[in-house]
């Protein structure tokens, strides 16, 4: 009996010790995760309150803002995005108000009014986050962000009548709108009572257009098994895509000629990353196997596999594009980007390269003419809407009375971009953008910003921003370090770093900077880093860990409680990326660089500007609160840490009206440009 009492005690302190493990490393600052206390609130609203009206000084000092406009207002607009039958574009009408959607029937028709959230819904924070023609572009189905988080709405439009239906949808999460032809939608439905609680985002449901909600079918539940899931609808069949814990993905359909929506199994695949397309007995897929991508076909019938198109070593191919007869493969190298047409049967039949340092987005196809229309830009470049011809080979500027082609804001050649790599310390070729004015001296004296991601197998999408150009233009250097844990060198460069391998992640970043140290762009007291989400946390790690390297840090929506992050929203499907803390192992290699848990007490930290939105259901803000609260209150801390809570944002920041995005832009370039250049004044 004293035996058996023992046992059971131990057994009660090891429950006791694993429930409470990562509560205790929590210090005074876990009670910031509960966001409805009054004590919670009150320190929220008193540090945001002094970092905005510091940031906000900040700002009217230099002239970002109206650089930032003047330069948007210069700028060309991207072709306009095609789907089904009609050309759609967002244009703002008032600064105030959010873009409002525009159709035209024929690309060189004047625009038609579609939807304007402002005049349906009267509120400056609710805008269009996507739109989704029907099948036969009869009706089209809007989906609306109220206040920047996953949580989506939706509304119905009738293109002929331009009524907007009366029912509205809630609660859709991490979904599109797929169409049953004209008649109703299928969408995910999240169950959250509490945005940032576990996620529930585990059903599928179908509206019948002109009912409502509350009539909608359950048409597919995971909660049972818990995989994660995608799904898609062609003209006659809705296809559900199951991903079980080996990463096989089971393939399910649906008849949508059928009264009933049953649901049968098709195919389970091993071998395959995602789907591209499923016609006829064929699915295509980019498979597992191939490092560097490639185009398969199974065949349902016989099983029989085949390469489309075989992988390039080198070259990581990205979007594929099924069109009529072609299939357009872009793919990006070190150096650059390129598009490569491919019959249907997989043979090569044109390659368009776009000019360096330039990226592209495919917009639509025109069949009859075999012309691919494309938007090309850079970093410092806005768009070039470009015409490629298949069959000749030929390309050409695409302008008419509304889509104007404006001339460049610098000539091509002023500024300086390299695309190279540097060492890591453990001998591996990292890939870096960096970007200059022409003729800046490279003294080690410049203002530098260092970006990454790192995480998820994410590649790299780079886009015009008019505040960099400002920052350049008055000397400023950028660089974007291509770290491991993202794609951009491949499906290994995400395994090297990611769950036991993710250090290479941060010791590649922290890498990049002693690189730009030792190449003279910038030094220590000249040199800012920042990043987004998974960015977040990599700024988050280097700041703690080689704090004397940077003298600012602005972290944006991070993730640094890595010994909790599982409990909250998406955290549940990060474990694969991260490793999951209630296993022994990985708790203790999370506990050697969670941002949170590595702030020494005797280390005064570069001025740091923590960014979240209040409504981030994706990484919840609370993350964000601990850290700074925890950087904030040392005695050895005497660099400023800031803590900018935007209100009415989720997890991509001011997304509604064009004056908010112009002035959260404006004063995230004017912080640190301040912060690097402040001392050169005394």
């Amino acid at each position: 009996m004293k035996y058996s009492l023992q046992v059971l005690c131990l057994l009660f302190s090891i429950f006791i010790f694993g429930q409470n493990k990562q509560d205790n490393n929590q210090g005074d600052y876990l009670y910031l995760e509960n966001q409805t206390l009054d004590k919670t609130k009150d320190w929220i609203n008193t540090e945001s309150e002094l970092s905005k009206n510091y940031i906000e000084d900040i700002a009217k000092k230099y002239n970002f803002k109206n650089k930032i406009i003047e330069y948007g207002s210069l700028s060309n607009n991207p072709l306009p995005n095609k789907k089904g039958k009609y050309f759609y574009s967002r244009y703002i009408k008032d600064k105030n108000t959010p873009a409002t959607l525009f159709y035209r029937k024929k690309l060189d028709d004047s625009p038609i009014e579609i939807f304007d959230t402002y005049e349906v819904y009267n509120d400056k924070n609710t805008s269009i986050s996507n739109y989704f023609p029907s099948e036969n572009s009869m009706k089209i189905g809007i989906m609306i962000d109220k206040n920047g988080g996953d949580k989506k709405f939706a509304k119905f439009v009738d293109f002929s009548s331009k009524k907007v239906y009366d029912e509205e949808l809630s609660d859709i999460k991490f979904s599109e709108l797929e169409w049953n032809n004209d008649k109703g939608v299928f969408y995910k439905k999240n169950l959250n009572v509490n945005s940032i609680e576990k996620d529930s985002t585990n059903t599928i449901y179908y509206h019948q257009l002109g009912t409502k909600q509350e009539d909608d079918i359950l048409v597919y539940d995971a909660d049972k098994n818990k995989n994660e899931f995608y799904f898609f609808t062609t003209k006659n069949n809705l296809y559900i895509v199951e991903i079980d814990l080996n990463g096989n993905q089971i393939i399910y359909y649906s008849d949508l000629n059928d009264s009933v929506f049953e649901i049968k199994k098709l195919k389970e695949l091993k071998d395959i990353s995602s789907i591209l397309k499923i016609a006829g007995s064929k699915i295509y897929f980019k498979s597992k196997s191939s490092d560097w991508g490639e185009v398969k076909t199974i065949d349902i019938l016989t099983d029989k596999e085949e390469i489309l198109i075989p992988q390039v070593y080198s070259n990581l191919l990205g979007n594929t594009y099924f069109k009529e007869d072609y299939i357009f493969c872009k793919y990006k190298t070190i150096e650059k980007n390129y598009l490569s047409v491919y019959t249907s049967d997989g043979v090569f039949v044109k390659k368009f390269e776009a000019p360096f340092g330039m990226d592209f987005s495919v917009r639509f196809y025109d069949s009859e003419e075999k012309n691919i229309y494309a938007s090309f830009y850079s970093n410092t470049i806005s768009f070039y809407n470009l015409i490629l011809n298949i069959e000749t080979g030929n390309i050409d500027n695409y302008y008419n009375d509304y889509i104007i082609q404006k001339p460049t804001l610098f000539p091509f050649d002023y500024f300086t971009t390299k695309k190279i790599t540097y060492k890591s310390r453990d001998n591996k070729d990292i890939p870096i953008t960096i970007i200059y004015r022409k003729n800046t001296v490279l003294n080690g004296e410049n203002p530098t910003i260092l970006k990454a991601y790192g995480g998820f197998g994410s590649v790299n999408e780079i886009g015009f921003d008019t505040g960099l150009l400002h920052f350049l233009e008055k000397g400023g250097v950028y660089a974007f370090a291509e770290i491991r844990g993202g794609g951009e060198k491949g499906k290994k460069w995400h395994l090297n770093g990611k769950g036991l391998n993710k250090m290479n992640c941060f010791n590649d970043f922290i890498d990049a900077a002693e690189f730009l140290i030792r190449e003279k762009y910038t030094n220590p007291n000249k040199l800012a880093i920042t990043g987004a989400s998974h960015g977040g946390l990599v700024v988050g790690v280097a700041l703690t860990q080689r704090p004397e390297l940077f003298k600012v840090a602005v972290p944006k929506v991070g993730v640094f409680d890595m010994l909790r992050f599982d409990k909250f929203s998406v955290g549940k499907y990060h474990l694969d990326e991260f490793g999951d803390p209630n296993n022994k192992v990985d708790y203790d290699y999370l506990s050697k660089y969670s941002p949170l848990h590595n702030i020494k007490d005797k280390v005064n930290y570069p001025t740091t500007l923590i960014i979240t939105g209040e409504n981030d259901d994706r990484v919840p803000p609370l993350h964000s609160y601990k850290f700074a609260a925890k950087l904030k209150n040392r005695v050895a801390q005497k660099n400023n840490i800031y803590l900018n809570v935007l209100d009415n944002s989720g997890h991509y920041g001011k997304i509604s009206i064009k004056k908010d995005i112009v002035n959260e832009e404006a004063e995230f370039y004017s912080f640190i440009y301040h912060e690097l250049t402040k001392d050169d004044k005394k």
